[in-house]
């Protein structure tokens, strides 16, 4: 297949003077007009961080059932701790019915609580507490200084997604004040028995938010993406570079300008591969009012959608997986 995922190298961006930042602004707005991912390079994340936050999450999984449980939510609902093997079956956010998927997972949620949160009720689901393992040691310190790193590669990177909707390069900077990212290690244990019918380790599905910078697996693979032809691309091995994909409310924002993209991960070519990932899910302030961005609105592309609030959205979204 002659289709691959570009790379984008976000040092020539931030460093480029105008003509060098124009040109790659251009490759991205035209990759994000028609899959939707991109690899991006020479991000600028220390590689210390990133290898301290994917052993501990390493050995968070490695843990008995019962330790990862202490982290379970009391609330199903919430979308902060530990959740095992076929809680979650993302297929359903489109509405598809499939069997649970073939994962589990550990997640935080924003780090800062904004004043006036406790005025909204809803706002406990997204700047309640996180829920921290005792074990193993040092794991609340090595996520939070690795969340901290995705805060900044964001921005970086929301700078360039503003170059290439012909915005100010600071345009997304003021929805993102008390923001509601959340965090997530994604563990697919190994294969013991045969797959359901139309069961994968993640059923396919586009991402609820703005974006989503992953740090996938160096050596096992099985994220794959859906092309408009209908044919299924599946991601390369990275060794030391972020897959970065647009999600459903950046879709909405630029007015379907970009698209957000169906993606899976599918089981591994032998069974005795799992596969380890951890993705950051960029989202704008609970209370941020998401309107079709004025240089996505244009004669030939009147405005598809009303404003909405970005807290209240992405609950509804993921209430329906759960």
């Amino acid at each position: 297949m002659s289709v691959a995922i570009p790379t984008i190298d976000l040092s020539a961006f931030l460093s480029g003077n105008d003509e060098e930042r124009n040109v790659i602004a251009e490759q991205v707005d035209q990759v994000c007009r028609s899959i939707g991912f991109l690899i991006v390079d020479n991000h600028g994340v220390d590689s210390a961080i990133i290898a301290r936050a994917w052993s501990m999450a390493e050995a968070f999984f490695d843990l008995p059932l019962d330790k990862k449980l202490r982290v379970f939510p009391a609330d199903s609902a919430c979308p902060r701790g530990y959740f095992p093997p076929q809680t979650e079956t993302l297929a359903k956010s489109r509405g598809i019915e499939t069997p649970p998927d073939r994962k589990e997972t550990f997640s935080s949620g924003a780090l800062v609580v904004p004043e006036g949160a406790g005025a909204d009720e809803n706002f406990a689901f997204f700047y309640g507490a996180n829920n921290w393992p005792d074990e193993p040691a040092g794991f609340r310190d090595a996520w939070i200084a690795y969340y901290r790193s995705m805060e900044q590669l964001g921005a970086n990177i929301m700078r360039l997604f503003a170059a290439a909707l012909g915005l100010a390069d600071n345009y997304f900077a003021r929805f993102h004040s008390h923001h509601i990212s959340a965090l997530r290690a994604n563990h697919y244990p190994r294969v013991t028995q045969d797959s359901l019918p139309g069961q994968n380790r993640a059923g396919a599905h586009s991402d609820y938010g703005s974006v989503t910078l992953l740090r996938p697996d160096p050596n096992v693979g099985g994220l794959e993406i859906k092309l408009p032809s209908g044919e299924w691309l599946a991601a390369p091995l990275t060794k030391d570079a972020f897959i970065v994909n647009i999600g459903d409310m950046l879709a909405r924002w630029t007015n379907d300008r970009w698209v957000s993209t169906l993606h899976r991960v599918v089981d591994p070519e032998t069974s005795d591969q799992h596969r380890l990932s951890i993705a950051y899910f960029q989202v704008p302030d609970f209370d941020a009012v998401i309107r079709c961005i004025p240089t996505c609105v244009t004669d030939d592309a009147v405005e598809k959608y009303e404003p909405i609030d970005a807290g209240p959205y992405l609950m509804s979204r993921f209430r329906s997986t759960m």
